[in-house]
């Protein structure tokens, strides 16, 4: 359940899936539960030998009312199909009265080559039309419903986990709020142009954070971000035991890396040998300051908050929480 809810607090993942969600139920709803039903359709829709029928039963009716207005009606009903089956019936009256069968079609064709409409609409095809308009309206209100309550189950299930308490991503927003950010022009140095609170909080499987960085134009300078490099031992949540920091420059055709580490992970020959070809490897301490630099940006990260996790893997050996602050300025500042 932990891994699942690691997963889903990423906005793409979880959108992706209450959408299948919604749409699989939404289906299931549709043609399961409550399939549509098509009625009052027109004859239009019957195979031909049926249409067939319709239309025999339409000039015996004829022959008795003579309404041409009803004849026109009931020949439209059947649509493209109506020729062929008056074609048919014609050359197989089946002892209906060919005279009768032949006023039929002359009185429809003088009704349709003269432009008359049929002083009654009875638009059984309209009707049709409408009832299947109906359906699939009502099909896609109730799949907006169901992918509404999905959005709102999966935001609740996110939001809180099994015991009540907040999920990793929650606890590092709240951390990033509380925590201030220096003011550098107290320290005589420029303002930087953009500053950033990123939190790691233990259980943050997927944690990855990148920030854009743009000219106050809106041009594009690159990025800069950080996200998880190692981790130790076996089991969820993850045990880490590095961060990677890094700096794109659209100017340099190299990104700057530093690989954040524990105390153990730094002392641990094998651990540095696997994180080595990464970047250079920094001790994490609080109050540290680690800079990187490219051909035109230079970016100070400084360790606001460290915490170790206590367990049975070796002391100081992974994060419970990390806080850093990322400040950034042009190289020429």
């Amino acid at each position: 359940m932990q891994s699942l809810i690691a997963y889903l607090k990423k906005p793409p993942s979880s959108i992706i899936l209450i959408l299948a969600l919604g749409v699989a139920l939404g289906i299931l709803y549709a043609w399961v539960i409550s399939p549509p039903e098509f009625i009052n359709a027109t004859p239009e829709n019957l195979r031909s030998d049926l249409q067939e029928d319709y239309l025999r039963m339409a000039i015996d009716s004829y022959r008795l009312n003579q309404d041409p207005n009803l004849a026109v009606q009931r020949w439209q009903n059947l649509g493209e199909g109506a020729g062929p089956a008056f074609t048919t019936v014609q050359q197989n009256p089946k002892g209906m009265d060919p005279a009768v069968i032949n006023l039929f079609g002359q009185q429809v064709r003088r009704v349709l080559t003269s432009g008359e409409t049929p002083s009654e609409e009875i638009a059984s095809g309209s009707g049709s039309q409408l009832i299947s308009v109906v359906v699939t309206g009502a099909g896609i209100f109730a799949l907006l419903v169901i992918i509404v309550a999905g959005i709102i189950f999966f935001r609740r299930l996110l939001a809180k986990r099994g015991n009540g308490e907040p999920t990793p991503a929650m606890q590092a927003t709240q951390v990033n709020k509380q925590s201030a950010k220096t003011n550098y022009e107290h320290l005589g140095l420029a303002p930087p142009i953009t500053q950033t609170m990123t939190t790691y909080v233990s259980g943050d499987d997927l944690y990855d954070e990148s920030f854009s960085i743009d000219t106050q134009a809106g041009e594009f300078m690159g990025e800069y971000g950080v996200g998880v490099s190692e981790s130790i031992g076996v089991g969820d949540p993850k045990k880490v035991t590095a961060l990677e920091i890094w700096l794109f420059d659209k100017n340099d055709i190299k990104t700057a890396t530093k690989v954040l580490m524990s105390e153990h992970a730094y002392n641990d020959p094998a651990i540095r040998g696997r994180l080595e070809p990464k970047g250079e490897l920094v001790l994490v301490e609080p109050q540290a300051q680690i800079l990187l630099e490219t051909a035109t940006l230079q970016l100070l990260a400084t360790v606001v908050d460290l915490e170790y996790g206590r367990g049975p893997l070796p002391q100081n050996s992974y994060f419970e929480r990390v806080t850093l602050e990322l400040a950034l300025w042009p190289k020429n500042a």
